[in-house]
């Protein structure tokens, strides 16, 4: 009963404190729109929706996942209030569950705002809504992880900025949303496999343009794979660097 009610209250706190905040709501519909907008700017001929919906839906949950978390967590280890979470009473684990829960439901909503703005535009009767929802799921437990170990890998807020980029970027563009696979250089090509978000965005695709070159299972495996990894690569992190 005392982990249910410590988890809960630490969830609640991060979204009141700062998922449910007015710019982060406002800038979760932002953010995807205006990528949505540029893909049609920048194109001489039409651009096709659903073409890029699961680039979009990808970078959404990317972007608003590992920023969020790599931020909050790191300006509560500056300012030591992570450090009293340490002596709530609940185990690491679930302490680490609960500061991650917050941004997984905010990747989530982040996804859909642009497939419901796709909604007025096109007819997305035939997407396979299951495969998408469980392509979003994944995506934002492995990028919020991905945050995780960010988070507590530095000790600045700049330096989580800086770090995150390091990973965010190359991902992008090696992941396939955006640049098929078979177009990259031979010597990146083994890089984009070693890339959490290829799978996802392979799954993305399978979900809504009924492509993609992946087994569904293997994708699912690899991201929950890649999920586990990181979330107890940032556990022992954690262990070593903070609890002394």
């Amino acid at each position: 009963m005392k982990t249910a009610v410590a988890f809960w209250n630490i969830l609640r706190k991060d979204m009141r404190n700062y998922y449910l905040k007015p710019p982060n709501i406002s800038w979760g519909i932002i953010f995807p729109f205006a990528w949505m907008l540029m893909f049609f700017l920048k194109s001489q001929t039409p651009v096709d929706i659903r073409a890029v919906l699961p680039g979009v839906m990808a970078m959404s949950i990317l972007f608003g996942t590992t920023s969020m978390l790599s931020v909050t967590i790191t300006f509560e280890r500056r300012s030591r209030s992570f450090e009293r979470l340490l002596l709530s009473p609940i185990s690491l684990t679930w302490l680490m569950l609960a500061k991650t829960l917050g941004a997984i439901l905010f990747g989530i909503v982040n996804a859909f705002v642009p497939a419901l703005i796709a909604l007025f535009f096109i007819d997305l009767s035939h997407v396979d809504w299951l495969t998408v929802v469980a392509s979003v799921m994944l995506i934002a437990v492995t990028s919020t992880f991905l945050g995780l170990f960010i988070a507590v890998s530095v000790s600045e807020v700049f330096e989580a900025q800086t770090f995150s980029n390091f990973f965010r970027f190359p991902m992008v563009f090696l992941c396939g949303l955006f640049f098929p696979l078979e177009k990259l250089p031979l010597f990146l090509r083994p890089l984009s496999y070693v890339v959490p978000l290829t799978y996802g965005a392979d799954l993305l695709k399978k979900g809504i343009l009924h492509e993609g070159h992946l087994a569904p299972v293997m994708s699912l495996a690899t991201l929950l794979a890649f999920s586990i990894i990181l979330f107890f690569v940032s556990k022992r992190n954690i262990q070593r660097r903070w609890i002394y």
